[in-house]
C-alpha cells in the first residue's frame, strides 16, 4: 500500500463501532517534577484495557461474510487476542485466540469472557502464531495478523489522528511502545504525512529491541530471545509492513530497563490513580530517559499509555524494583565491625535517612555483613555522596543497586543458621513508622547483648516490622525480658517458629 493511501485508510477506519476516543491527559504531577510538559494518550481506558482493540476491529470489519463464515484465530499474548475475541462478539463470528502458555491470567481469562475460544501454546509468541497459522489452515478459519496487516496498522494509527485533534499546543516528540511494530507504524504514518516536524521516537526493552535492532541492520531480524517481563511487547521479530514504515518515518528509538519501567509506573499512578501494564509503561520511561539525557526544559511530550491489562501479584515486584528505577532507593552491602554497639553507630553515620531495609546474620566473631537498603532523595548524586562518607568513615561498602542478581535473589537470602551462637532467642518487634525509626529503636535495644540476627523491611506501612535474634546467656533471659517489656513497643518471642527451627537456629 502506498504511504498515502494510510492517511485515506486512517481517516476512514471503522474502530469507533468498539473502541472509542481515549483522552490525553495532562501528568501534571510529572510534568512539574521534570520541567517539562507530558501529555499521556490513555489507550489504558479502552474497553479492553488496551489499543488492541482498534486495529483488530478495522481488520474485522473489512473482511467479506464468506471469508469469515467459518470463524477467524489469531495468536496473540493477550492484548491483541481480547480485540480480536471482542470485535468477533460485535460481529458475531467464531473467534479462536491461540495464546502462549506463559501470557498473564488476566488476559486469559479476559478472551474468554469474550467468548474467545482460548487454545494456550508454546513459551513464545513466535510459537503461538506458528500453531495458529497450522490451525487456520486445518480449519478454514482467517487469520487476523497482530501488527503485520495494513487494516490493523490503520486501526491503530487513529491513535495518531486523535492525538494531533487532542494536543494542545505544538507536539516536540510522541513516545510509542513498540512490539511488533503495528502501533507505532500507524502513529508514525499519519503524524509525520501531516506534521513531519513532530519527533516519532519507539520504545522496547531492553531484552526484546527487535526493531531497534532491524534498524540497525536495515532488514527485519530476528531475536535469539524476548523478555517476558513487558508480555504486550513480547515479540522476537517485528513485521516486514511496520518495518518498512518505521525506516520511513520513526526518528529513533530508545530501550529502557525494568527499573524504569517500573518507575514509570508509579509515575502514571501518581497522576492518574491507575496501574498500568510494563508494556503500557514504556512511553512514560523513555520521555523521562530522553528529558534527562539531553537536559530538555519546557517540552511537548507524548506518551502512549498502550495497556493496563497486568495480573495482580506481579504489583509486588512492580513495587519493589520502581524506587530504584526513580533513584529513590539505593542498596548497600557494608562490613561493620561485630561488637555491641555496631549497628547503632553505622545508622548514626547515616544520619536521619529513611532505612528501607536492613538485613544482617552472625557468621563472623569478627565482622558483621549487612544489606541495607536507604531512601533517597537526590538520586546518583546522593548515591555517591552516601557511599563516600560511609568510606570516610572507615567502613568497607559496596553500592548494589545496579546489581540485577542482588536486587533479584541476595536481598532476600541473608540469613541462615548461625552455628557459633548458643543462647539465640528470637524476637519480633513493630513500632510507628517514621524517618530515623530504626535508629531509635537500636538506640531503645541498646548494647548490653549481642544482636546475632536483624531483618527490617520498610514496606510502605504505619508501622514497621523488625525480626531480631539476640544472644543471652540463661542466666540474664529475666533481665532481657524486663529490658524489652519497659521498651514500649509491640513484640513477640518466635523461639518456638517452626519456620526459625528449620532455617534459622
Amino acid at each position: 500500500m502506498s504511504d498515502s493511501g494510510y492517511l485515506k485508510k486512517i481517516d476512514n477506519a471503522r474502530v469507533y463501532d468498539v473502541a472509542k476516543e481515549t483522552p490525553l491527559d495532562y501528568a501534571s504531577r510529572l510534568s512539574l517534577r521534570l520541567d517539562n510538559h507530558i501529555w499521556m494518550k490513555r489507550e489504558d481506558l479502552q474497553p479492553v484495557f488496551s489499543f488492541k482493540l482498534r486495529g483488530a476491529y478495522n481488520k474485522l470489519a473489512a473482511l467479506p461474510d464468506e471469508s469469515v463464515s467459518h470463524g477467524v484465530i489469531c495468536s496473540s499474548a493477550g492484548n491483541h487476542a481480547q480485540g480480536v475475541a471482542l470485535a468477533a462478539r460485535h460481529r458475531n463470528v467464531r473467534a479462536v485466540i491461540v495464546m502462549p502458555v506463559t501470557s498473564p491470567s488476566i488476559k486469559v481469562d479476559a478472551v474468554r469472557s469474550l467468548g474467545g475460544e482460548v487454545v494456550l501454546y508454546g513459551d513464545t509468541y513466535e510459537d503461538a502464531y506458528g500453531h495458529a497459522r497450522e490451525l487456520e489452515a486445518a480449519r478454514a478459519l482467517t487469520f487476523i495478523h497482530a501488527f503485520d496487516d495494513p487494516d490493523v496498522i490503520a486501526g491503530q494509527g487513529t491513535i495518531g489522528r486523535e492525538i494531533l485533534r487532542q494536543a494542545d499546543g505544538d507536539i516536540d516528540a510522541i513516545f510509542v511502545p513498540i512490539g511488533g511494530g503495528g502501533l507505532i507504524a500507524g502513529i508514525a504514518v499519519y503524524v509525520k504525512s501531516l506534521q513531519p516536524g513532530i519527533r516519532i521516537i519507539g520504545v522496547e526493552p531492553e531484552d526484546s529491541a527487535a526493531m531497534r535492532d532491524s534498524l540497525a541492520a536495515g532488514t527485519p531480524v530476528t531475536l535469539a530471545h524476548a523478555g517476558i517481563f513487558a508480555d504486550g511487547v513480547a515479540v522476537r521479530r517485528v513485521g516486514d509492513e511496520p518495518f518498512r514504515l518505521c525506516q520511513r518515518y520513526v526518528d529513533d528509538v530508545m530501550t529502557v530497563d525494568t527499573d524504569q519501567v517500573c518507575a514509570a509506573i508509579r509515575d502514571i499512578f501518581d497522576d492518574t490513580r491507575s496501574i498500568v501494564e510494563p508494556a503500557g509503561g514504556l512511553a512514560i520511561a523513555a520521555a523521562k530517559k530522553y528529558i534527562a539525557e539531553n537536559k530538555v526544559r519546557n517540552g511537548f511530550f507524548v506518551a502512549v499509555n498502550s495497556g493496563a491489562n497486568v495480573n495482580f501479584d506481579r504489583l509486588r515486584h512492580i513495587a519493589e524494583r520502581a524506587a530504584i528505577g526513580e533513584q529513590k532507593e539505593m542498596l548497600l552491602a557494608v562490613e561493620i565491625p561485630e561488637q555491641p554497639g555496631s549497628f547503632r553507630s553505622f545508622c548514626e553515620t547515616l544520619g536521619r535517612r529513611s532505612i528501607t531495609e536492613f538485613s544482617y546474620r552472625y557468621s563472623d566473631p569478627s565482622r558483621a555483613h549487612i544489606f541495607v537498603g536507604v531512601e533517597l532523595r537526590d538520586g546518583l548524586t546522593e548515591r555517591r555522596k552516601l557511599v563516600a562518607r560511609l568510606e570516610d568513615h572507615g567502613y568497607a561498602v559496596a553500592d548494589l543497586s545496579d546489581n540485577e542478581m542482588a536486587k533479584l535473589h541476595v536481598r532476600h537470602m541473608v540469613g541462615g543458621r548461625a552455628p557459633n551462637i548458643a543462647n539465640e532467642k528470637l524476637f519480633r518487634f513493630e513500632f510507628p513508622e517514621r524517618p530515623g525509626a530504626l535508629l531509635d529503636f537500636l538506640n531503645a535495644i541498646g548494647t548490653d547483648w549481642t544482636i546475632s540476627l536483624f531483618h527490617y523491611r520498610n514496606h510502605g506501612s504505619d508501622y514497621g516490622r523488625i525480626l531480631a535474634g539476640i544472644d543471652v546467656p540463661a542466666s540474664e533471659t529475666a533481665q532481657l525480658d524486663a529490658h524489652l517489656a519497659a521498651l514500649g513497643y509491640a513484640y513477640w518471642e518466635e523461639s518456638n517458629n517452626p519456620a526459625y527451627a528449620m532455617f534459622l537456629a
